[in-house]
This record gives C-alpha cells, sequence and structure tokens, in this order.
C-alpha cells in the first residue's frame, strides 16, 4: 500500500469515526458536513471526494458492517446458530461505537430498517413452513417475528439493557434460533 492509500484510508477512518461520534450527541439533521470536518480534522472538499454528502455517508457506513455480517454468515453457514452468533456478536462487540450509536440514535432509523431487511434475509433459507415444528405458519410472520426479535436482543445488549456476556447473549439466542428453525 502506499503513501497515498495510507493517507487516504485514514483520513477515510476518520470522517467515519467523527460522524459516529457526532451522531451519538446530535440528530442526524443537526449534523453538518462542517462538523465531520471539525472533528475528523481533514478538510471539506477531502469529506466530497468520498462522500456526497452527510446522507451518502451514512449509506455507506451501514453497507460497509453489513457486508460483514453477510461474509461471517457465509463463513459461518456449516455451524449451528449458536456457535454462528457468536461470530456475530463478537463483531458487534469489535465495533460497539457503531452499533450502539446506530441502534440508539434518533436518526439512526436508516440503520434499523436495513439491519432488520439483512437478518430476516439471512433467515429465509432456515425456515420451513411445509414440514416440522412451524409447519402451517405464515413465514412472513415468523421471518418478522425472529427478525425484530433479534434486533431488539442485539439492541438491548449494546445498549446495556443485558448485562449478559457476549458468550452468553450469543448461546442464548443462537439455541432460540436452533430449537425454532
Amino acid at each position: 500500500m502506499s503513501k497515498l492509500d495510507r493517507r487516504v484510508q485514514k483520513s477515510q477512518e476518520a470522517i467515519k469515526n467523527a460522524f459516529i461520534q457526532l451522531m451519538s450527541e446530535k440528530n442526524l439533521d443537526q449534523i453538518t458536513i462542517q462538523d465531520i470536518s471539525d472533528r475528523a480534522n481533514v478538510g471539506r472538499r477531502t469529506i466530497y471526494d468520498h462522500y456526497m454528502d452527510k446522507f451518502d455517508l451514512l449509506d455507506k457506513l451501514i453497507e460497509e458492517h453489513i457486508n460483514e455480517l453477510r461474509k461471517i454468515c457465509e463463513a459461518a453457514s456449516d455451524l449451528s446458530f449458536a456457535e454462528g452468533n457468536l461470530l456475530w456478536f463478537e463483531y458487534f462487540e469489535h465495533h460497539l461505537p457503531f452499533f450502539s450509536t446506530m441502534l440508539s440514535s434518533k436518526g439512526a432509523s436508516v440503520f434499523r430498517h436495513h439491519f432488520l431487511a439483512f437478518v430476516i434475509e439471512e433467515l429465509k433459507g432456515e425456515v420451513s413452513v411445509t414440514e416440522g415444528i412451524n409447519q402451517g405458519l405464515s413465514k412472513e410472520i415468523i421471518l418478522n417475528f425472529f427478525g425484530a426479535a433479534i434486533v431488539e436482543i442485539v439492541e438491548a445488549w449494546l445498549t446495556n439493557g443485558l448485562s449478559e456476556p457476549t458468550q452468553v447473549i450469543a448461546e442464548q439466542v443462537g439455541t432460540l434460533l436452533d430449537r425454532n428453525f
């Protein structure tokens, strides 16, 4: 990686971190590009070199994390829910500032929507309504029920509503999913 590439990467990280910090302090509507520029210690032009506006920055941040979660799901496809969930929850823990801000910030309903859609998409292949425990039930209701439950648990855990350690949360959510799919 060249010196220029490292500098670009460093600027992008500073912009993302500044934006996440600002979102934890105030509503998205109140955040300006100048606020981000000041906090990240980069020029406004640098921000516009990478992002169209703060909404594009938010979309790219969300997309980046959802893509990483998708990769984790693909890597864990042969594992039980309990085992695979540990990988997810460790990722959440490692990126705590992003996820806790996204799930507690008033301006982050867009993240919640993307996250729920992603969870439902990941669960789709696991649900059978033609046989087993869920036979005869509506697949859409099952997916929305468990999708919302997972998003709620992650939110409660990341915003300190649940005090259990990562491993315990991951195993228990996984056990509940293994029992119901």
